[in-house]
């Protein structure tokens, strides 16, 4: 029997503002550690494989999801595969701070078109007045440090495209999940289907050497991957309680915290620029939630 969403587009409940700002925070912690990682395809491979392993654990646990929702999380498990292999790729190409906030800030308003157009979920002139804060905070991370360069420009186009897939699989996520009649069954089959591609690619091409290139990460690798599935899971959960565009566009404030990760941990000029685009996607995120 589908999850009963009551889809509002007044501000969320506080339970669902705390588990998405939570997820939030979750989810730069883990971004910041997969970026840690230098070597990203062993990073990657151990975080998929504690995906794997977890959602096995809550296939095991949990009730089946309802037959409808099993071509979305079909559909969102490659998604998920592509969105995993581009963020390797932007992290590859560029700074945390420029790549992580770009990709995440991308989503919000194709989410909120998305939610329009498929989910029948109404656009408000608050949030319309949101994308156009988030856009333009786009904008100024984008030009940063002056006019992208021809350097600067595939890290860019990576965390673009990136931004594409998280929008693709939040809307397939937020539509399939309130299907299914179980948010922990969902969530548990998505990522046990999503979870063992790139741990394949590893084993594939580093063979024997993968165990040794590995083995050093092994703490952080696997704890992001846990961390990675509870942020998902409870934003999950938040998409049966709300609708979509302003769930998403909240769970976004993950680019103010992972703009500071990478200043402060990472020693990554954060710069004025960079403080007036984080400003101008906060206070768009605020506005399409309210």
């Amino acid at each position: 029997m589908p999850l009963a969403v009551a889809v509002s587009h007044s501000a969320v409940p506080t339970a669902v503002l705390i588990s998405v700002l939570l997820a939030a925070a979750l989810h730069a912690v883990w971004n910041a550690v997969a970026h840690a990682i230098t070597d990203r395809l062993v990073g990657f491979a151990l975080i998929g494989i504690a995906v794997t392993v977890c959602g096995g654990l809550v296939v095991l646990l949990a009730p089946s999801p309802a037959t409808a929702s099993w071509p979305f999380i079909a559909a969102s498990a490659a998604v998920h595969v592509a969105y995993a292999l581009l963020l390797m790729r932007s992290f590859e190409l560029g700074d945390f701070s420029q790549v992580y906030p770009l990709a995440r800030g991308t989503s919000p308003w194709l989410v909120a078109i998305a939610a329009a157009v498929i989910a029948h979920e109404t656009l408000t002139a608050s949030h319309l007045a949101g994308v156009v804060l988030v856009s333009g905070g786009l904008a100024s991370l984008v030009l940063a440090g002056g006019w992208p360069t021809r350097a600067e420009a595939p890290a860019i186009g990576a965390a673009l495209l990136t931004g594409v897939t998280i929008a693709a699989y939040t809307t397939l996520d937020g539509i399939g999940v309130r299907d299914s009649g179980t948010a922990i069954g969902y969530a548990g089959w998505l990522f046990l289907a999503q979870g063992p591609f790139l741990p394949l690619i590893a084993a594939y091409t580093r063979r024997e050497k993968l165990w040794s290139q590995a083995r050093r990460h092994l703490v952080s690798g696997l704890g992001g991957g846990v961390l990675s599935m509870v942020a998902y899971g409870l934003v999950l959960w938040a998409q049966t309680r709300g609708a979509l565009a302003p769930i998403a566009a909240l769970r976004e404030t993950s680019v103010i915290i992972g703009a500071v990760i990478g200043a402060v941990v990472f020693h990554e000029r954060f710069g004025r620029w960079r403080i007036v685009a984080t400003v101008l996607v906060a206070t768009g995120i605020v506005i399409m939630n309210t």
